[in-house]
């Protein structure tokens, strides 16, 4: 046997690579992931069809069984803030802006919480309504028919029917917020569509009814506490106030005039001592003027005022002027002497003696008026004195004064805030909220559950769920080589190519058309072949597999036929003679074969059949012989095969099966290799790699192996056999 050489080359797709690298390894190395699993779809196509259909035909069944379910929905809109009827703030500070997310969840909570389910179950008394439970399926008392008599129920019985009451509530009521809205959908679903809009109605007033008993609720702390601290403060601003009119008697500090300051503090403006003051002050500078006009006067530096405003001295001066007028004229007319001119100067001396007298009277006048102007200053001067002592006592004891004014006027304004505070929290929230019904909810006509295209699209996705969980738990169960891109990484050994799945009949009539899927199939394998030795096709070879209907017979049968067409002289001899097969696909008789020559037989033109119809000789398996191991166990094997290789190119064995049977290492060491043929999807893996063993332990050199019985479409190898056929059908239509 000749020696495989370990530096030959092998050819895969115009490049070469080493006889021990696998040349399909990059190629199953760059196969995508998507692929692979596309693969593992379609092997198993039938069962996810039958997975996905039993799903759909699950979901009708279900859909169909399902009570009708009417759901009502009724629409408020909760504001941040509610209407301002009063001037009045509410008790808690208002949050900023961002904190209304906070706010709606919130409201969210509140309007899911158990506590408004059950202010719901009570203002419909629901946990006494039998038809409810019945509406619902529910049996509250757990005794196989609804109580009849809420009378003669216990205790814990009408709580356990309240309790049951409010979960079926909270477990068929949603809250569905309109987003970038204080819109708030209210929703509730059951087999009445009557039920469904009541409860849903009810469930939005007893929101807003649950909503103003906490803002009540939450005043009623504040109201106890300010009632406290009214009572305390009235208290203080009484004490205050006394202490403050005690102190003012007893320093006898008389406030006139005061006012109040925007701070609210009290600001005395006038008080009895400091009026006095003023209008003594003001007296006395009167006076003082008084006495300076009359002591000017009196000496003259200002004229006689009171002579000027005397009207007999004016008088007597007017009716002076007139005389001495007259008088004048006289002596222009007359001597001194005249008696007219002498009267009329008497006139004007008795005229002179009465101003004179009336002049001296006047001044006496002035004298006595400026001691009268002198001696009231002096009095007006000792009174403003003795008031300044008595204000600068006053200032004194003003600042205790204004120390229990403030005291006064702190309680004050702490009393009325928090009596006003007290007011408002009496009426903060009467007759407003925040809450407002935009839609009440109306009973549906046509049931929200079951949906039938629903519930058949969740069937589907539920049944490709368990689909997909099938494929992957048989794929990880199923232990096979499913295309040759396995043989390397699972068994260690070279691809030497892929036979699609076609009967054994298929494959042999079609090896009469070269274009035809099988013989493009196994012209690669052909090709595979040139480059395992340094003299190209082995010269001799067999092919065995792990168990029966492999696909090596037709393997064999039909890479005889492509080496035969290529003028070389090729023999095919049906190594399993236990079970024969290659007469039949030749439709000829076996009388005569090989284990006529392992027998003894030497007549070997009497055993070989010549050029069959696909041109290669033959050689049958022979009559069946007893124990074939012991034919083979000979020497006789080897030369055979030694002597028929001097007379053909190529000798084919087609071997038995390795399980089970002794006669593949005898039959390995009479050819220079083999080439195992391995089902797709067939052995499971273990049992081929134990095969494979078996081979090797008898120092059998194994050429690479045959993946038969591929499906095209469910390997990444099997697109170019499809492309094959199709383009050699479309080259033979013309023809």
């Amino acid at each position: 046997m000749n020696n495989i050489l370990s530096s030959d080359r092998l050819s895969n797709g115009g490049r070469t690579v080493s006889a021990d690298v696998d040349p399909y390894e990059d190629v199953a190395h760059e196969t995508p992931i998507l692929i692979l699993y596309w693969q593992a779809v379609l092997r198993h196509k039938i069962a996810i069809a039958i997975i996905v259909a039993a799903c759909i035909a699950l979901g009708i069944i279900i859909t169909l069984l399902m009570t009708p379910y009417y759901t009502s929905t009724a629409m408020v809109e909760i504001s941040r803030e509610q209407d301002k009827v009063t001037n009045v703030e509410g008790v808690t500070a208002s949050d900023s802006v961002g904190q209304n997310l906070e706010f709606y969840q919130t409201q969210y909570s509140l309007l899911e919480s158990r506590s408004l389910a059950e202010r719901v179950v009570r203002a419909r008394n629901l946990s006494a309504n039998d038809r409810f439970f019945e509406t619902f399926d529910v049996d509250p008392d757990n005794s196989g028919l609804l109580a009849g008599d809420s009378n003669s129920q216990t205790a814990a019985q009408r709580d356990a029917r309240f309790k049951l009451a409010a979960d079926i509530l909270q477990d068929h009521i949603s809250i569905s917020p309109i987003r970038g809205s204080s819109l708030v959908e209210i929703n509730f679903e059951s087999p009445s569509s009557t039920l469904s809009a009541q409860i849903a109605n009810t469930w939005v007033e007893q929101f807003i009814a649950s909503n103003l008993d906490r803002r009540f609720s939450s005043t009623a702390d504040a109201r106890k506490f300010l009632e406290t601290q009214l009572a305390e403060l009235k208290q203080k601003l009484e004490d205050s106030e006394r202490n403050l009119s005690s102190y003012a008697d007893n320093k006898e500090i008389i406030t006139l005039t005061s006012e109040q300051t925007p701070d609210g503090k009290t600001v005395s403006r006038k008080t009895l001592a400091s009026a006095n003051l003023e209008a003594l002050n003001s007296a006395l500078a009167q006076a003082t003027a008084d006495r300076i006009a009359a002591e000017s006067e009196a000496r003259g530096r200002a004229g006689n005022k009171y002579a000027l405003s005397n009207m007999t001295l004016n008088n007597l001066r007017e009716e002076r002027a007139k005389v001495q007028a007259e008088y004048a004229k006289q002596l222009v007319l007359f001597e001194p002497e005249y008696p007219a001119a002498k009267a009329l100067a008497t006139q004007i001396a008795a005229l002179d003696k009465s101003i004179a007298a009336e002049e001296a009277r006047s001044r006496t006048g002035t004298t006595s008026r400026y001691q009268e102007a002198l001696e009231r200053e002096q009095q007006l001067l000792a009174q403003v004195n003795g008031l300044k002592d008595e204000f600068s006592g006053e200032r004194r004891d003003s600042i205790q004064y204004n120390i229990f004014q403030r005291e006064v006027d702190t309680n004050r304004q702490l009393y009325d805030g928090l009596l006003q505070r007290y007011k408002e929290i009496g009426v903060a929230g009467v007759g407003t909220n925040n809450i407002s019904v935009v839609d009440r909810a109306q009973p549906s006509k046509s049931p929200s559950s079951p949906k039938l295209i629903l519930n058949i699209a969740l069937a589907i996705l539920a049944g490709l769920g368990l689909a997909a969980a099938y494929v992957f738990i048989m794929e990880q169960i199923d232990q096979t080589i499913k295309d040759p891109s396995d043989l390397k990484s699972k068994l260690g050994i070279a691809p030497l190519g892929s036979i699609p799945d076609l009967d054994k009949e298929d494959i042999i009539n079609s090896l009469s058309d070269k274009k035809s899927v099988a013989w493009e199939a196994y012209l690669s394998i052909r090709t595979s072949l040139a480059f395992l030795t340094d003299h190209g096709v082995p010269r001799s070879f067999l092919l065995t597999s792990t168990r029966p209907n492999e696909g090596k017979s037709t393997s064999a049968f039909a890479l005889a036929a492509v080496l035969a067409s290529t003028k070389k002289r090729i023999l095919l001899i049906d190594g399993d003679m236990r079970n024969p097969s290659l007469h039949q696909m030749l439709g000829e008789e076996n009388a005569n074969g090989l284990s006529n020559y392992l027998a003894g037989e030497n007549d070997l033109d009497k055993l070989i059949h010549k050029e069959s119809a696909f041109g290669f000789d033959s050689m049958a398996a022979g009559p069946i012989p007893p124990n074939a191991a012991e034919l083979l166990s000979s020497s006789r094997m080897s030369e055979l095969v030694a002597k028929l290789a001097d007379t053909y190119d190529t000798v084919i064995i087609d071997a038995p099966p390795v399980l089970g049977l002794a006669d593949i290492p005898l039959l390995a060491d009479s050819v220079e290799g083999v080439i195992y043929t391995i089902e797709a999807g067939g052995v499971k893996l273990r049992g081929v790699q134990s095969a494979i063993q078996r081979v090797r332990s008898s120092h059998a050199h194994i050429f690479g192996g045959i993946v038969t019985k591929i499906q095209p479409q469910h390997s990444g190898y099997g697109y170019g056999y499809a492309y094959q056929y199709s383009y050699g059908n479309k080259a033979a239509d013309p023809a």
